[in-house]
């Protein structure tokens, strides 16, 4: 065979599959550019990523610590150790006056193996499930891994980046939806659905037999109403949770679902083939972590403090177009009075006054919908207080064309900036 054939054949086995094309999180490439500058001696505001600035309760590192003490660290059941499960019902009883029997909680790998799980067991290939947009990427794009067709919902702050059954029910009728996944507060607007527009939207959902997802993953981090759960308004709702952002477990990967009946059995099949099970490990520190709320609560005031903070301060900045979020610990301001190119902004934001935030295009899907002329910040590490001799980015709208640079000032000569999230 000649040599050029057999090097041919050997490229083609190489060949990445199509379903493997899916775009790049681009906050992880802000955060990667960020850490060169960091790298280099720089410093740099961090304000693009949902990653809590706290460490896990100290119960459920104590918890952890034991475990380790106390010998072997074995595998679990593949829906997750029986112990954990029950505690898990007990917060749907305790938190919401919701009874969820424990045999429907399955633990996950974070909230993205529930996503995984919960897709291949609702989905087949080719199905269209309806996700809106400013939102999560990974939505979208573990959707598209999974050979699904994800259905971008534009919205708009005319009806504060909700999803309404009106929208979802004329996207329906254009071409028929499996499913739609909302969460609630939702990423990156922070807005939350009120007790009446979630059960609208359920209702219209199921009505037109669309298999409803529910992203609950910041529920606690609710600042404007209490946050209400779709596991008390349907037993049909998969409902999707995890111990990253609240109890700021992140690295530990640990999460649950709420899942309809019928749904346990085949979802335990699939958790059993694709990871046999959640570490046990993560398990029990997760477990713990219900015993450390009012550690976690003093947290929480530490990001309502940010909130408040980044409320008052970018209207300083020259940016004054965003919804007061009503949950979770973000903030999306519109920048379309400077640019059309949110990426271009993100980067020279980063470049220049050395604040990394997420571009609105990461938020949205490029050639699909229009670029997003805004920007996303998270409020859980550092923030610039001005009436503590901080500073602040503040945009030159007369030179706002400038292709060089992000036109600025500052409020104040100093470039000092302080924490005042909860770091320890």
């Amino acid at each position: 065979m000649p040599e050029a054939t057999v090097r041919d054949r050997a490229r083609s086995l190489l060949t990445a599959s199509g379903r493997s094309d899916v775009p790049p999180f681009m906050v992880m490439d802000v955060m990667a550019a960020a850490a060169r500058i960091e790298a280099a001696g720089g410093h740099v505001i961090h304000m693009e990523v949902g990653q809590p600035a706290a460490s896990a309760p100290k119960v459920a590192i104590a918890a952890a610590h034991a475990a380790l003490e106390s010998g072997r660290i074995d595998y679990t059941s593949a829906l997750g150790t029986p112990s954990l499960r029950a505690r898990i019902a007990r917060h749907y009883r305790e938190t919401y006056g919701c009874a969820v029997d424990a045999e429907r909680i399955v633990v996950t790998t974070g909230s993205s193996g529930a996503f995984i799980l919960g897709f291949l067991a609702m989905f087949e290939p080719g199905d269209r499930v309806a996700v809106t947009v400013p939102g999560y990427p990974p939505y979208r794009h573990i959707l598209t891994a999974l050979g699904c067709e994800p259905v971008l919902i534009e919205t708009s702050s005319e009806t504060r980046h909700a999803l309404t059954g009106e929208a979802l029910l004329a996207a329906h009728r254009r071409t028929p939806l499996k499913g739609v996944l909302v969460g609630s507060p939702a990423n990156p607007t922070g807005t939350m659905m009120s007790r009446e527009a979630l059960t609208s939207l359920i209702s219209a959902a199921e009505g037109a037999g669309i298999r409803f997802i529910s992203d609950e993953i910041y529920h606690g981090l609710d600042y404007a109403f209490p946050a209400v759960t779709a596991a008390e308004l349907s037993p049909h709702a998969l409902v999707i949770n995890s111990f990253s952002k609240y109890f700021c477990m992140t690295g530990w990967r640990v999460g649950w679902m709420v899942a309809p009946e019928p749904l346990v059995r085949p979802i335990e099949r699939l958790q059993q083939n694709l990871a046999i099970s959640v570490p046990t490990l993560s398990q029990i520190a997760a477990e713990a972590a219900f015993e450390g709320r009012e550690e976690m609560e003093a947290v929480k005031r530490g990001y309502q403090e940010n909130r408040r903070i980044l409320i008052a301060g970018l209207p300083q900045a020259g940016l004054n177009k965003f919804l007061p979020a009503d949950g979770a610990f973000y903030l999306y301001a519109d920048v379309s009075a400077f640019t059309s190119d949110s990426l271009e902004f993100a980067k020279q934001m980063l470049e220049q006054a050395r604040v990394a935030a997420t571009p609105g295009i990461d938020l949205k899907l490029l050639h699909v919908v229009r670029d997003s002329p805004a920007v996303a910040y998270s409020w859980t590490k550092q923030i610039a207080r001005p009436e503590a001799g901080g500073s602040l980015l503040v945009i030159d709208r007369d030179a706002a064309s400038s292709e060089d640079s992000v036109p600025r000032r500052t409020i104040s000569p100093t470039t000092e900036w302080s924490s005042v999230s909860c770091r320890r």
